[in-house]
């Protein structure tokens, strides 16, 4: 088979679609697709009524476009693959999440800033039982760190590992994560842009790899009831004109090395947590896995080098000064995610919001806030409704969108049993 080209969005499900195309496209190309995705669910219900989807004005186009600078090698033979900005007749598609993230980039560079983000992601690996019911892939020897056969007796996350260095993805850590079969995949810290063509590109890839060899990696955030939850934690710096992290105040980090970018930031993530969450926590399992005691970016707090708390800050200063947001989970498209952390940074930051005191409770049995994220997704939608400053930030008709999706997948889902919610999801996400 000849070159082709496999050219994808990731649309507000999560869910990277495309097409496969001849090899004349690969260069500085397009093609056009039914904006009415965005009016699709993840059960393929076609909701007329989507905001801006235009479902009942004719399904018109939009195109994705590309460029030839963005195409890179793919994981299937013979396919290269790109990730390209949907447009509409008027410009830029108000609906597409990497686009939120171009203008949230763009809104931290007038400030003299270039945002660069690391992501970290966790996920369960499941398989087929002989019912056909999906259970966890069979690994009792996994621990927290866990690393070789034990955790991964058919090493699946060997095959991901080698592809992934082939293609030039630059990886971090595979590790196996506290519950088995868990596993949290990191890439190094990049340019916010690259780092999430790169962390989308990279689901992708692994989630096909394990596929094709029997497993269904899920990065659902409470794919298993009674197993903890997995997220997607955002790191973020910046870097100056000079070229230096803005973040860093010297060699050393944590809460008593902060300048005023640091406190400005945690302040505006503390000011719109409860805001976020529609956007960086947007399914119903969300819920299940944002629970106090949890470690997951539940309650409305920050602190220095404490996994109970939503925004940690990291003990290394210098080049590795960093925050890192702990609420998302994987079940976000990771564009919108980042946009909605680094523009509710940016509200603290020239907002010069007041910084509230850093939380000192154990995060078990003490903690200090006494706000949390919603306690379901309905009232999580609700929350980013009333949160106008952010709206309007992320992008106002992208999360009108998102608050009449996700009310609608709130009743889908709100009644249904453990098994059957995973069904709805997990072959998307």
């Amino acid at each position: 088979m000849q070159d082709r080209l496999r050219a994808m969005f990731c649309d507000h499900l999560s869910i990277c679609r495309g097409k496969y195309l001849p090899g004349s496209k690969i260069g500085d190309e397009s093609s056009r697709f039914a904006r009415a995705t965005f009016g699709v669910h993840y059960d393929r219900d076609l909701l007329l009524d989507a905001p801006h989807a235009k479902v009942r004005e004719g399904m018109p186009d939009m195109e994705l476009r590309w460029q030839a600078s963005d195409i890179r090698e793919g994981w299937e033979p013979s396919t290269r693959v790109v990730l390209g900005d949907l447009y509409d007749e008027d410009g830029p598609l108000p609906l597409c999440p990497r686009g939120a993230l171009k203008r949230a980039i763009a809104d931290w560079e007038k400030l003299g800033l270039k945002p660069k983000l690391g992501i970290e992601l966790e996920a369960f690996a499941l398989q087929g039982d002989e019912t056909g019911r999906l259970r966890p892939y069979d690994a009792p020897g996994g621990v927290v760190y866990g690393t070789g056969p034990f955790a991964d007796p058919m090493h699946i996350n060997d095959m991901i590992w080698a592809k992934a260095e082939a293609l030039g993805f630059r990886l971090d850590m595979i590790t196996a994560e506290y519950d088995s079969p868990q596993y949290e995949y990191t890439l190094t810290f990049d340019d916010a842009l690259k780092a999430v063509d790169d962390i989308v590109l990279f689901r992708q890839m692994a989630r096909e790899i394990a596929l094709n060899h029997g497993v269904v990696l899920t990065f659902l955030p409470k794919p298993i009831p009674e197993l903890g939850g997995s997220g997607m934690h955002i790191n973020f710096s910046f870097t100056d004109e000079g070229g230096r992290n803005a973040l860093s105040t010297g060699p050393k980090g944590g809460p008593d090395h902060l300048n005023d970018l640091s406190r400005g930031c945690l302040a505006g993530l503390v000011r719109h947590h409860k805001g976020l969450a529609a956007l960086v926590a947007p399914t119903t399992g969300s819920y299940l896995r944002l629970q106090p005691g949890a470690m997951s970016g539940y309650w409305r707090n920050w602190g220095g080098d404490h996994r109970g708390v939503t925004t940690r800050i990291s003990t290394e200063g210098g080049a590795k000064a960093r925050l890192e947001h702990r609420m998302a989970d994987a079940s976000a498209n990771p564009y919108t995610a980042a946009a909605a952390v680094l523009q509710a940074a940016r509200l603290g930051v020239e907002g010069k919001y007041d910084l509230p005191p850093m939380e000192t409770g154990d995060g078990f049995d003490r903690i200090d806030a006494k706000e949390s994220t919603a306690q379901n997704l309905r009232q999580a939608v609700r929350d980013l409704s009333a949160d106008t400053a952010l709206a309007e930030a992320v992008g106002p008709e992208l999360c009108a969108h998102q608050v009449f999706m996700k009310e609608r997948e709130f009743r889908k889902t709100r009644d249904l049993e453990p098994n059957a919610l995973l069904d709805f999801y997990v072959w998307f996400v």
